[in-house]
């Protein structure tokens, strides 16, 4: 038994060789009063547009922490309950409001015997997402392919090559609405070599490539032009492709017009994050879009709220490095944070793109 002795006060889990909690014992659970959590960072506001995005009084809650990078959240609407991942430890946990955190899978991005070769920190899951049919998506850093997990199946690998050479490690992926599947393909989840951090063990791909993974099964490479290509995300629309390249020397959102294909044209830097970075924290990461087109990108400080023509609005400062985010609960206006060892929300004025009910006040 492989226990995760997490050092914060929200939370202790303890994962078998292989765990999934059942969907249904999640639904199970009553109905709890609302907690209240801790708060912590600040909300900056940069532009008086936020206000129509994020309440005045609103405050970044701190729902559990202790984790070791906590990546990759999406909410299950049928459950009421978030996923996460947390890469080191190669678990997906799930919270749930008045249950807490568990852990769900394990392991959860490398399903090997064995531990890989080389400094290994990064062997678990990454981004995380739902199919049509509600099932959990991840892209595997360990076992470096894109996989659904089905109850009482397990994993069913959906991508793992191009051109028959392995991908590096998957990291974050989105849906487009005809069920094509946008991914990256950075390397920061291969092994590197003891007293080399720079020297990747078993590179194949030798670029970091952005995919589109085709109902059919087909496998297309859009870019290899991306030094640290991570998070992605589309257009409400699904008219542009957003993409958060992590490079400390470039760290930039870019912008690529999807073709009716699926395919993209040339993209464009759409925001240049360099000039946030001293004294911050972080570098773009995860990234998420409201029914209106702003995009909510993790970046220095926290999560940075930028407007449909690249105007930075604001900033969710949580004082730490920020790496994903993802709406939820049953309205879609919450926004939900993987900052570093810790889970949090901010509740919204807006709304994520998805199939959330509208809005009453828009």
């Amino acid at each position: 038994m492989k226990c995760h002795a997490l050092t914060a006060l929200w939370a202790t889990t303890c994962a078998s060789a292989f765990l999934a909690i059942p969907p249904v014992a999640l639904a199970k659970n009553p109905p709890h009063p609302p907690k209240e959590y801790p708060t912590f960072g600040e909300i900056e506001r940069l532009d008086p547009a936020l206000e129509e995005l994020i309440a005045p009084d609103a405050k970044i809650e701190k729902l559990a922490g202790g984790f070791e990078w906590a990546e990759g959240p999406v909410w299950d609407r049928k459950q009421g309950a978030l996923y996460f991942s947390d890469v080191p430890r190669n678990v997906v946990f799930v919270w749930k409001e008045g249950v807490g955190t568990r852990d769900y899978l394990f392991p959860s991005g490398f399903t090997g015997a064995r531990r890989r070769e080389g400094a290994d920190r990064e062997q678990g899951s990454n981004g995380l997402t739902l199919d049509s049919l509600g099932r959990l998506v991840l892209c595997q850093h360990g076992d470096r392919r894109v996989a659904r997990y089905e109850a009482g199946k397990g994993f069913v690998t959906l991508a793992e090559y191009y051109k028959h050479l392995r991908f590096n490690s998957p990291n974050d992926l989105a849906y487009a609405a005809n069920g094509d599947l946008y991914f990256t393909d950075p390397t920061y989840g291969l092994p590197r070599a003891p007293g080399d951090n720079d020297k990747l063990l078993g590179q194949e791909l030798l670029f970091s490539g952005l995919y589109l993974l085709r109902r059919s099964g087909e496998v297309v490479l859009l870019t290899r032009e991306l030094t640290f290509p991570n998070g992605v995300a589309l257009s409400p629309e699904g008219k542009s492709l957003y993409v958060a390249v992590s490079d400390p020397a470039n760290p930039v959102i870019m912008s690529y017009p999807v073709r009716q294909d699926g395919k993209l044209d040339p993209g464009s830097v759409f925001f240049d994050a360099k000039p946030l970075m001293s004294g911050r924290k972080g570098l773009p990461d995860g990234l998420k879009v409201d029914r209106q087109g702003n995009i909510f990108t993790t970046g220095p400080g926290g999560v940075l709220v930028i407007s449909p023509v690249g105007k930075l609005l604001g900033i969710i400062n949580t004082g730490e490095a920020t790496a994903n985010c993802a709406w939820g609960d049953a309205d879609g206006t919450t926004l939900y944070i993987t900052a570093d060892m810790y889970l949090c929300r901010v509740k919204t004025l807006t709304q994520g793109t998805g199939n959330w009910p509208k809005l009453k006040h828009r």
